[in-house]
C-alpha cells in the first residue's frame, strides 16, 4: 500500500469531517482531532504555503496525492459561504496551484456546514438547525444542482424563501411592486462575423442534411453568412433577421436553422415564440443551437434574469445541456437529438428521426473478399454484386418487398429462382464465417441503438421506416425480441464490474489503471457493451467537436473526451481541452489547458489507433525507439503521466531531441556522455509493454 493509499483509507474511515465519494473535507479547527497520520500529511503540505495564508477547510483528495486548502472568509457569518480561493498542493511533487474565486460571479458555495466541524464548535447547533429546515423543505435535493451561488439563489427563489441569520423565511412581496426597469438589450450586436459556416449549419451539412438543391431558411440569420455560403454550395437558401434583414418574408424550407437565437432573447415568452415559429417553418428538420454552460464562464459579467448581460450589452441565456433539451422537448413536444454540445436536431417525421439516430451507432463494414474460384460465381459475379452489397449494409437477405422494389434484385431471383440460392453461390466463393460476422455486427449495431432509445421514448414498430422494420425482423425474429435483448444489455451498463472486465479484455485501445483510452475512430470496434457505455454519453450530450481521444472510466460511470493539438502531426501532442460526462449526475465538466500552464502530453499514440490508421507505422516506430532509448522506462512517471516540462526534460536527459516522429542525438551533447547513453541502450533495450501505464496525474481530474 502506498502512502497515499494509506491516507485515503484513513480518510474513508474517519468519523470526522464531510466525506464525499472522492474526498474528505475537514474544518481547520478539527484538524487536531484527526488521525495522527492525516495530521502529519496535512502539516507537511501546509508548510509549503505562506504562513499568513487564511485557510478554512482542508480537502483530502482520494484519487490523487493532493490536499486543497480552501478559504471561506465568511464561514461563520454566511449561511452558505462562497469560496474565496483554493490552493492545491501535490504532496509527492510539491507542486502548488492556486485558483481565485473572489471576482467570480458564480463561485462554489457550502451546504451542511455542521458536517465540517466538531460538535463542540461554537456555531454547530445553529448550522445543524438550518440544515434540518432545508432538508425538511427539500431544498437540498439533487445537490449537484445547487453547488454554486447562482444555482442556490435560484433554488431559494423557486421555493419563495430567503435566509436571514441562519433561519429560513418566506419572501414578502411588496403590495404594490415597482415596475422593473429592464436595461435595453442590443440583440443585433450578438451577431458574429464568420469566415465559414456556423457550427450548427456545418454539422447539419456534414450529417448529409444539406445536399445541393435543399431548401434552407435561417431564422435569425444575422449578417447572412450561412445563407451566402450555402447558396454557393447549391442550396436554395434564404434568411430573416429582425435587425439585418427585417424585410425578408418568412418561408417554409426543408431545413430551418435557429442558431444561437434563443439565448440572446431576454424575454421568456418571446424566446418560446421564436422556437415555435422556426418549427412551423421546418418541413423536414429544425436545427436548434444555444450557448451551453459547462463551467463558470460568467466571470466579470452581470447577472440578468436567467441569463447574463455581456460587456457588449447583449443578453446571453446559458443553458445546461439537459436543460436545453428539456426546453426544446417541452415547447415543441418532441424528442430532440443532440449532435454536439448545445446543438440539436428536431425531425418532422419520427421515422426519419429514428433512422438518423440509428445511423450514428452504425459501424463500418467491408464486403468479404472472394477467396475461392467458382466458375459459376465468376460468370454471374456482376449480377450478384448488388446482393453482396445489400447483405454488407443490412446484415441480412432482402425480403420480398425489398426485392420487388429493386430491379437488380429482381434480376437475381429470375436467374437463380430465389435469393437464398443466389446467396449460397456467393458463400461457395467467399468465407461464410465473414458473412456470419457481418450479421452479428449489424445485430450489435441495432442493440446499441435500441438500448439507447430507453433514455427517451422508444418508438413503436409502426413508427419505424420499412427498412428498419425489415432489419429487426430479419436479425432478431421480432421487434419484441430485439427490445428484450437490448434492455438486458442496457442493464449491464450500470454494473461497473462488468465494464471493468470488458475494458480489461478489450483488444481495442490502451488499458490503463482505471480506464480504457482509444482514438475516436476505434469506437465502433469496441465490445458492444462498451459501445453502449460510450453511447450513453454521446446520445445525451453529443461528442465534442474536435475530440480525438475518448476515455472510458470504470471506477466511476463517466466518459471523458480529449482534444489534443495536431494529433497526427505532433509526435507528442499537447492536450488542449477535456470534457468529462458524469453519467450518474448527467453533468458536464470542461477543462481548458494552456501551453504556459504545463499541459499534459500524449505518448504511445500507436496504442490509441488501429493498425490501419494512416500514420500507424510512424507512431509505432517512434514508441519503439523511445523505449529503446529509455525515455519511456520511467515507471513512476508512466504511472502518473507526463506533462510538457517533465517530458521535455526526460527527452533531453536521454541525450535526444525529436525530428518529426524520430529521435536523433542532440547536437550539443558531449561525446563522452553520448557513449555512455549508447552503452546503456545496448545493455537494457527495453521493449514496449503490452499495456502502458496510465497518464493519470494531470488528466485524472477529467
Amino acid at each position: 500500500m502506498t502512502d497515499w493509499e494509506r491516507v485515503t483509507t484513513v480518510c474513508k474511515q474517519s468519523p470526522l469531517g464531510k466525506r464525499l465519494p472522492d474526498a474528505l473535507y475537514v474544518h481547520c479547527s478539527a484538524l487536531t482531532q484527526l488521525d495522527p497520520w492525516l495530521q502529519t500529511v496535512a502539516t507537511q503540505a501546509r508548510s509549503l504555503l505562506p504562513h499568513d495564508l487564511e485557510v478554512t477547510l482542508l480537502k483530502f483528495h482520494f484519487s490523487q496525492p493532493q490536499i486543497s486548502f480552501l478559504c471561506y472568509s465568511c464561514f461563520d457569518a454566511d449561511p452558505h459561504p462562497a469560496l474565496d480561493y483554493s490552493v492545491q498542493v501535490n504532496v509527492e511533487t510539491h507542486q502548488v496551484q492556486r485558483r481565485d474565486y473572489g471576482q467570480t460571479l458564480n463561485p462554489p458555495v457550502l451546504h451542511r456546514k455542521e458536517t465540517f466541524v466538531l460538535a463542540t464548535y461554537p456555531h454547530y447547533a445553529t448550522f445543524a438547525t438550518l440544515t434540518h429546515q432545508e432538508e425538511k423543505l427539500g431544498l437540498l435535493k439533487q445537490s449537484h444542482q445547487i453547488g454554486t451561488r447562482l444555482n442556490w439563489q435560484q433554488r431559494l427563489k423557486s421555493y419563495g424563501l430567503e435566509i436571514h441569520d441562519h433561519a429560513l423565511a418566506c419572501t414578502i412581496a411588496q403590495r404594490f411592486p415597482a415596475a422593473p426597469c429592464k436595461p435595453t438589450i442590443d440583440r443585433h450586436r450578438a451577431a458574429i462575423h464568420r469566415n465559414a459556416l456556423s457550427k450548427p449549419v456545418r454539422l447539419a451539412r456534414e450529417a448529409g442534411l444539406l445536399p445541393p438543391g435543399t431548401s434552407f431558411f435561417d431564422y435569425g440569420c444575422g449578417r447572412g453568412g450561412d445563407i451566402t455560403r450555402l447558396a454557393k454550395a447549391g442550396c436554395v437558401a434564404e434568411g430573416w433577421d429582425p435587425y439585418y434583414q427585417g424585410d425578408t418574408p418568412w418561408m417554409q424550407a426543408e431545413v430551418v436553422n435557429l442558431g444561437y437565437i434563443i439565448n440572446v432573447i431576454e424575454d421568456p415568452q418571446e424566446r418560446r415564440e421564436a422556437l415555435l415559429n422556426a418549427w412551423q417553418l421546418a418541413r423536414r428538420v429544425l436545427v436548434v443551437a444555444a450557448q451551453v454552460l459547462v463551467e463558470d464562464a460568467n466571470r466579470g459579467w452581470l447577472a440578468y434574469g436567467d441569463g447574463v448581460i455581456t460587456s457588449r450589452n447583449t443578453f446571453q441565456k446559458y443553458y445546461e445541456q439537459e436543460e436545453l433539451k428539456a426546453y426544446i422537448d417541452q415547447v415543441l413536444g418532441v424528442d430532440a437529438i443532440p449532435i454536439a454540445l448545445g446543438i440539436y436536431l428536431v425531425f418532422r417525421e419520427s421515422a426519419e428521426a429514428e433512422v438518423f439516430r440509428a445511423s450514428r451507432f452504425r459501424s463500418r463494414a467491408t464486403t468479404p473478399r472472394v477467396n475461392t474460384k467458382v466458375s459459376r460465381f465468376e460468370e454471374y459475379r456482376s449480377l450478384l454484386q448488388p446482393l453482396m452489397d445489400f447483405y454488407t449494409e443490412r446484415g441480412r437477405l432482402p425480403n420480398s418487398e425489398e426485392i420487388a422494389a429493386q430491379a437488380d434484385l429482381q434480376a437475381i431471383t429470375e436467374q437463380f429462382n430465389s435469393i437464398k440460392q443466389a446467396f449460397n453461390l456467393i458463400l461457395k466463393a467467399t468465407n461464410a464465417a465473414e458473412w456470419d460476422g457481418l450479421r452479428e455486427q449489424r445485430r450489435q449495431d441495432w442493440l446499441v441503438y435500441l438500448a439507447l432509445t430507453q433514455f427517451g421514448k422508444r418508438p413503436r414498430l409502426s413508427e419505424l421506416d420499412p427498412v428498419t422494420q425489415g432489419d429487426l425482423k430479419g436479425l432478431f425474429g421480432s421487434y419484441k425480441e430485439a427490445c428484450v435483448a437490448a434492455d438486458l444489455m442496457l442493464m449491464s451498463v450500470g454494473n461497473l464490474s462488468l465494464l471493468r472486465e470488458a475494458c480489461q479484455r478489450s483488444a481495442v485501445g490502451l488499458l490503463y489503471k482505471k480506464s480504457l483510452w482509444l482514438h475516436c475512430d476505434r469506437l465502433e470496434e469496441l465490445d458492444p457493451l462498451l459501445r453502449l457505455y460510450e453511447g450513453c454519453g454521446a446520445r445525451t450530450f453529443g461528442r465534442p467537436e474536435g475530440a480525438t481521444i475518448v476515455r472510458l472510466h470504470w471506477k466511476q460511470a463517466a466518459i471523458t473526451y480529449y482534444t489534443p493539438e495536431h494529433f497526427d502531426q505532433d509526435p507528442h501532442p499537447l492536450v488542449r481541452n477535456a470534457m468529462k460526462i458524469d453519467l450518474k449526475s448527467a453533468r458536464v465538466y470542461y477543462q481548458e489547458y494552456d501551453r504556459t500552464e504545463n499541459p499534459p502530453v500524449l505518448v504511445c499514440k500507436d496504442r490509441l489507433v488501429s493498425p490501419q490508421y494512416p500514420h500507424y507505422n510512424k507512431f509505432a516506430k517512434l514508441t519503439q525507439q523511445e523505449y529503446q532509448w529509455g525515455i519511456l522506462e520511467d515507471t513512476v512517471l508512466r504511472e502518473r503521466g507526463w506533462n510538457l516540462r517533465q517530458w521535455q526534460a526526460q527527452v533531453r536527459d536521454r541525450g535526444a531531441c525529436l525530428k518529426g516522429h524520430r529521435l536523433v542525438w542532440r547536437k550539443d551533447l558531449d561525446p563522452y556522455q553520448r557513449k555512455l547513453l549508447e552503452s546503456q541502450q545496448r545493455s537494457s533495450s527495453p521493449s514496449p509493454p503490452k499495456q502502458s501505464s496510465n497518464p493519470e496525474s494531470k488528466l485524472n481530474g477529467l
